[in-house]
């Protein structure tokens, strides 16, 4: 691995250049290396961050990625990490002009890592120098713990996708003069909808109450606001408290064991504290990544088209780039490929912004001839991508713009599976072509780790209950046993866990549709055995 060359380093600086131009926004530091198929392969288990600390699972994955490399050889364009400056790594087997186009793609990336909203509490952040600091903290704790180091990273590491991801994203934009109280926020968000069951109009009564009670009265208006509330409704004050008590960190299941843990929490333990610390902001900085593959890669692909047909550099080589584009950002018909309908929802956003369509009186209109002939040439596509590109997540794009006109325009559909008992195959199908389906195989696949929350009222020195929250999907029955051996060693007594499991029903199901009934079930770890019974 070296850092590239001056020559190629002042061509990088005028491709930095030509984006800025476009609107594009970036610091102007960056760090560029030229690296082997081998440090690739060595570098990823780190999520190609150099200075990641050791850890046996890495080497694992680098004996089985070497092992694939040498049944299909591979070679990784490029990859882009989110520090303080932007590093990128490209293949040394890429030629001059790949580089450059795969240049304006990781420009591409490292505006959106430095703009986006989800990585703000990244912008100021060294990761590469935390993470060497890290490593070698970890490694003080080995030369005087040995292994007991390793079972702590990987019990964390077996939860650390349960960490309080979006209560440690800052409030952009929010007004730092209006302190709103824990109490009204409580009255407006939690007991008028959940324990009130007031409508949305009601709710929306309410705060123009309580607003004009404050400009009435600023310093009282509070108070008068909750004497009447006391009057309507005398249980609040007991529904508040108990919201307060079980409200801290339970549903960030990492910090809470690290926080509360007996076990942890004996003096001889609490170098363990640190290693969870380090899992944790680990996690954490790694997050918006995981929440922003498909706009991320998308992005990236719009733009390293844009800037590249238009350089000069591309002329000889505009063969040869069409081919490696479409081979990038080309649809799959079969899976997913967050290039190709990450860029694609992008031009979709940018095309209705253009043509006005992003409006509810286009919405509304049904006739098919008059939505493809609607075009009020407002010309704002551009803002409204970098719209997207600062305020929006994986799940906001797709769960937003995907609509049935851009399934109709790219003809995706949702493919489905049957076995062909006459043929003794498996046979692949259109399952449908509708934007709800297509939506929901989109929005499926998007990274979205199981709510598991403590629940404290059972919770002592010499149990953790926790409670999954049932979203439709249950937990990896596979990870379950290993995953609560790990957190009763981190806390020092039996975990229970309750959940809720998936099963067919064979006396109602058919050949062809199953029938599923779903049960409520409650794991113990005890002693190092799992035991599981039916609630």
């Amino acid at each position: 691995m070296e850092l590239i060359n001056q020559h190629t380093k002042k061509i990088m600086e005028d491709c930095k250049l030509k984006a800025r131009d476009t609107g594009l926004s970036f610091d102007n530091e960056t760090l560029e290396y030229i690296v082997t198929n081998r440090d690739m392969i060595e570098l990823s288990p780190k999520v190609m961050i150099p200075t990641l600390y050791d850890y046996w699972v890495n080497d694992v994955e680098v004996l089985k990625e070497t092992g694939k490399y040498k049944l299909y050889p591979h070679n990784p364009y490029e990859t882009v990490i989110n520090s303080r400056p932007a590093i990128s790594f490209y293949n040394d087997n890429n030629p001059d002009w790949m580089n450059i186009m795969i240049f304006y793609h990781v420009i591409g990336h490292i505006d959106f890592f430095q703009n986006n909203v989800l990585f703000e509490n990244t912008w100021k952040d060294d990761f590469v120098g935390m993470a060497l600091a890290d490593k070698r903290l970890i490694e003080n704790l080995r030369s005087e713990h040995g292994r007991w180091v390793d079972y702590v990273i990987e019990f964390s590491r077996s939860i650390d996708n349960i960490t309080g991801f979006y209560k440690e994203l800052p409030k952009k934009d929010f007004p730092t003069d209006m302190n709103i109280s824990d109490r009204l926020q409580f009255y407006f968000d939690n007991f008028l909808q959940e324990y009130a069951k007031y409508s949305k109009h009601a709710v929306y009564k309410e705060i123009e109450r309580y607003n004009v009670l404050i400009s009435e009265n600023k310093e009282m208006g509070e108070s008068m606001f909750f004497s009447e509330v006391k009057n309507k409704f005398p249980e609040f004050q007991l529904k508040y408290e108990n919201y307060k008590k079980n409200e801290s960190n339970y549903t960030d299941l990492l910090l809470f064991i690290r926080q509360n843990s007996p076990l942890l929490n004996k003096e001889k333990n609490k170098w363990m504290k640190l290693v969870m610390t380090i899992i944790r902001n680990t996690s954490i900085y790694f997050g918006p990544q995981m929440r922003t593959k498909i706009i991320n890669e998308g992005w990236a692909s719009y733009w390293h088209d844009k800037l590249f047909r238009y350089d000069d550099r591309i002329k000889g080589y505009e063969v040869a780039y069409s081919k490696l584009n479409a081979g990038v950002t080309s649809i799959s018909k079969i899976g997913l490929n967050p290039y190709a309908i990450g860029l694609r929802l992008i031009e979709h956003v940018e095309d209705l912004a253009n043509k006005g369509k992003i409006s509810s009186y286009f919405q509304n209109i049904n006739d098919i001839e008059k939505r493809e002939n609607y075009n009020k040439n407002t010309k704002t596509g551009k803002d409204a991508i970098f719209k997207l590109r600062s305020d929006f997540s994986d799940f906001m794009l797709v769960n937003t713009f995907t609509d049935q006109d851009f399934i109709d325009k790219h003809n995706l559909f949702v493919v489905g599976e049957r076995f062909n008992q006459q043929k003794g195959v498996v046979e692949y199908y259109i399952k449908s072509k509708k934007n709800k389906d297509y939506k929901q195989m989109l929005i499926d696949s998007l990274y979205h780790p199981p709510v598991i929350n403590v629940d404290i009222s059972k919770t002592s020195d010499d149990q953790l209950y926790l409670v999954h929250i049932f979203e439709g999907k249950q937990l990896y029955k596979q990870y379950i046993s290993d995953t609560m051996l790990g957190l009763e060693f981190l806390w020092g007594g039996s975990v229970k866990l309750e959940t809720t499991e998936i099963y067919v029903d064979k006396q109602k199901s058919t050949p062809n549709k199953n029938v599923f009934v779903y049960v409520k079930v409650l794991y113990t770890m005890l002693n190092k055995k799992l035991t599981k019974t039916n609630i």
